[in-house]
């Protein structure tokens, strides 16, 4: 039986068409990918105002973060084991792995979420977020000095850029709300700190987890540090008013779990360089909604002082060399 031959014409059509079917997949996941970091981003950002929110009830910093993990673990439970209801067995994690774990899990989700909790007492939203925001700087730098990693010419002037902003936004916020800034400030400079060195290590077990299981399980191991604090500290988890409690749900929900599983979407769509670029939304987001809900005062300095940050955390995103990203605490 003869082949009937594809005219060149033809051939050609279709070399194209397929050509332009990838071409629109490509951008189609682009923009999905951009999407799923764009709102994780959004919904990370409320978690500053939900905090504020939950202290003027009274709640303390643990009690607070108790509630968020506990309604938190179920749904991070299921994404760490859920797979074994379908039959998809995990490979099983070495002794050192398991260890290495929950270090990082109590480092970058534990400390580092206990300490902007603290933070949050002394300093505005707005404030805190553009602090957290220098993690990537200060994963560059240390990694720069545990690796010896060279800083390319770009990183430097993102330090530059970044540091300059935290400057004024700093300046400004201490001229209105005074002494108890500093104590605030270096709070949750803290928490950037212990997050950024979480990443560090998050970077490399990633590649042997997958970045949704690793998450799951670095959440899971951070919230039974959580409750243990809150069991020694003899947080006051009952008795609190009903609105603590909606408001510790909607932070599990809107702040912590949806946005992670987002996040997680994103960068396996477009990578972590450019999540972390889309990501910078968040000081943005994180200072309108803090002068929309808790009526925060934004004064021009301040808002220099964050379009630097955003700027200087775009180039260190953009660089050649970084190549990791993570949920934020």
């Amino acid at each position: 039986m003869l082949s009937e031959s594809v005219p060149p014409e033809a051939a050609a059509k279709s070399s194209a068409s397929d050509s332009a079917q990838r071409a629109r997949h490509v951008a189609r996941r682009r923009l999905v990918g951009a999407l799923c970091v764009f709102v994780s981003s959004i919904a990370f950002s409320t978690k500053a105002i939900l905090v504020k929110l939950a202290y003027r009830q009274g709640v303390d910093s643990v009690s607070l973060l108790a509630l968020r993990f506990g309604f938190s673990a179920p749904f991070f439970a299921y994404a760490a084991f859920g797979g074994r209801l379908r039959g998809k067995v995990p490979s099983p994690l070495t002794r050192r792995d398991g260890i290495t774990l929950i270090v990082l899990g109590v480092l970058g989700y534990y400390l580092a979420s206990l300490s902007d909790f603290i933070g949050l007492r002394y300093i505005s939203a707005g404030l805190e977020r553009l602090i957290l925001f220098v993690y990537p700087t200060l994963v560059v730098v240390i990694e720069a000095g545990l690796f010896e990693v060279r800083l390319e010419r770009r990183q430097k002037l993102a330090l530059l850029i970044t540091y300059a902003g935290i400057f004024l936004a700093f300046r400004g916020e201490l001229g209105s709300l005074g002494s108890d800034v500093p104590r605030g400030a270096a709070w949750v400079f803290a928490s950037a700190l212990t997050y950024a060195l979480y990443l560090i290590g998050a970077g490399r077990m990633v590649p042997k987890l997958g970045s949704q299981r690793f998450t799951a399980l670095a959440l899971l191991a951070a919230t039974a540090a959580v409750l243990l604090h809150a069991g020694a500290s003899g947080a006051h988890l009952l008795g609190l008013p009903p609105v603590a409690y909606l408001i510790g749900l909607i932070m599990a929900l809107l702040a912590t779990v949806l946005p992670a599983f987002l996040l997680a979407r994103g960068i396996a769509l477009i990578g972590s360089g450019p999540a972390a670029i889309v990501s910078t939304v968040g000081p943005v987001s994180t200072i309108l909604l803090a002068y929309l809900v808790l009526q925060e005062a934004i004064s021009p300095t301040e808002f220099l002082g964050t379009a630097l940050v955003v700027v200087g955390a775009t180039l260190v995103a953009s660089s050649p060399k970084r190549a990791r990203s993570a949920a934020s605490t």
